[in-house]
This record gives structure tokens, sequence and C-alpha cells, in this order.
């Protein structure tokens, strides 16, 4: 039943992706980075504006979930740096691969927690809250490094990328409370609507398809990282440190959600290869309809 939600959950992204694939030769590469770009710039951040802003958001959550999501990311980030000796060799183009492990993708992550439970639901909106604003300001930032940029560059880059602007006012109206005007939320939710379907079919359109028979190394590593290691690590952590809080379920099944499409929207923004950020994102997204259905028997077992 796990197995079903979960695949029945992904089978749309799936299909977005194949669609890319198909209709990849009906549009010039130009047109392709034309679409990547919009992305990057308006669709994007409209979506984690929305996402971020929509839901109150107590103080009290945000003491107790951002600080262990916050963790993830951390130990997501430097097992993915062991890859660095494996991985391409320009470091853009590494580290664009290399934000996929501790990117996650928001929408898998709202599936997976309804067949867990209506209290992880809301738990991991708070959770994807203080996520992404700290996911985006690390990929923004070796990103920025990758492109040699100097100090005063990259603090630039991150600070007016337009994922962590988002992000950070997206909390900042969740914290306050304030209510947006529905005048002003409604254009906001139709642009935002659009930022999923155009980057998995873009991911599609983009990727080499060859590759999902065939994984390097690196690629290898990348997703073992992030659908098994980073998991296995926080299960470890909840068990000797105690789920008496009961964050265990939402912190498990957070660090074992497969890569966010964003990645490929934000690898593009910068030069780095976008057929290997694509690649890995299908890769990860694919070998999760198996992972997540298991770490959730895992924690609807053990918790």
């Amino acid at each position: 039943m796990v197995f079903a939600t979960i695949l029945f959950g992904l089978a749309p992204s799936f299909l977005m992706v194949a669609l890319g694939g198909i209709i990849r030769a009906r549009l010039s590469e130009n047109a392709w980075q034309g679409l990547d770009k919009l992305n990057f710039e308006i669709l994007f951040p409209a979506l984690l504006f929305v996402a971020a802003s929509k839901r109150p958001i107590a103080f009290s959550e945000v003491l107790q979930i951002g600080p262990a999501v916050w963790a993830i990311l951390v130990l997501a980030m430097l097992l993915g740096w062991l890859a660095r000796p494996i991985g391409p060799e320009r470091f853009l183009d590494f580290a664009g691969g290399w934000q996929t492990v501790w990117r996650f993708n928001s929408a898998i992550a709202l599936v997976a927690s309804q067949t867990i439970g209506p209290d992880v639901i809301g738990e991991m909106a708070v959770a994807i809250g203080m996520a992404v604003p700290v996911a985006n300001m690390l990929a923004v930032i070796v990103l920025s490094r990758g492109g040699s940029l100097s100090i005063f560059q990259t603090i630039s880059k991150v600070v007016l990328n337009p994922f962590l602007l988002a992000s950070v006012l997206g909390v900042t109206v969740g914290l306050t409370g304030i209510t947006i005007p529905a005048p002003i939320l409604a254009p906001l939710e139709m642009v935002a609507a659009a930022a999923i379907p155009i980057a998995l079919i873009s991911i599609g359109a983009t990727m080499n398809w060859n590759a999902l028979a065939k994984m390097e190394r690196f690629n290898a590593y990348v997703c073992l990282t992030q659908l098994v290691l980073v998991p296995g690590v926080t299960l470890v952590s909840c068990l000797l440190i105690g789920s008496a809080n009961g964050l265990a379920p939402v912190l498990i099944l957070f660090a074992a959600l497969p890569t966010a499409s964003a990645a490929h929207i934000l690898a593009s923004g910068f030069g780095a290869d976008r057929k290997l950020v694509a690649t890995l994102i299908a890769q990860s997204t694919l070998l999760s309809a198996v992972t997540l259905p298991l770490w959730i028997l895992g924690i609807r077992t053990l918790f």
C-alpha cells in the first residue's frame, strides 16, 4: 500500500520528465536555456515564496525543527564533498552535481508525508520552510566559487539570488503571520503553479537518457549518499538521542528525499553542466521510488 501510494504520487513527475525527452527536438538549445532562465528568475522564486508564506510558522517550531534540518543539510554537504576525486574536473561542474546531494524535492516531501500522518505533514511544511533558504544559500555559495568569483562577487550572488530572496521573504511572512491580500496572492500562485511542470519538462529535454542505464561512479555515489547514507545516519542519530520530541519521522523522511528539480535551474543559471545535473535529478527521483517507501516502512515500524 505504501509503495503504491508513493509510486502514484511520483508518476506525474515521471511523465512530465518523459514528455520533455519526447519533445526536446521541438525547441532549440537556446529556447530550453531561455525556459531555464525564466524559471530561475521568476517562476521558481514565486513558488518558493508562496510555499513558505501561506502557512503560519510558530517560533517554537522553528527552534525545534530548524537546527535539525540544517544539520542534515550540512551532513549531506560534507558527505558529498568526498566525491570530489571522482567528480567532474571543472569545479563549477562538480559544484552543480554536488549541490544535488543536499537539495530536496518539496513536492515529493509533502506526498510522502501523507503516508505517515497529518502531524508529519505540518512538521514537514515547517522543515521545508526552514531548509529551503539554507539549502539555496549553500548551493549559491559553491556554484559562485565554482565560477572563480571574488569574495565580494560571491556575497553579492548569494544575497541577490532569486531563490534565496524568495525563501527568506516567504519565511518572514510566515513567521509574522501577515496575510497577503487575495488580489496579490492569486497571480503569484498562478505563476508558481507553472514552475515545477516547466522544470520537469526541461529536465527531460536536457538529461542524458543513456546515462540512466549506465550510472557513472560520481552519480552512483551522489545517489547513494542522498538516498541511503544521509537518512541512515539520521535514523541512527534519532535512535541514539531518542524520539521523545516526536520529530524523528519528519527528520528521517526529510533526509531520505530525492533531489530538487530546481537544482537543474540553479546550475543552469550559473553555467554549470546542465546535462549532468538533469541526469542526477532523474536518477535520484527514479531510485527514490524504491528507497523512499522502504524508509517510510522503517519509520512506521520504529516510531
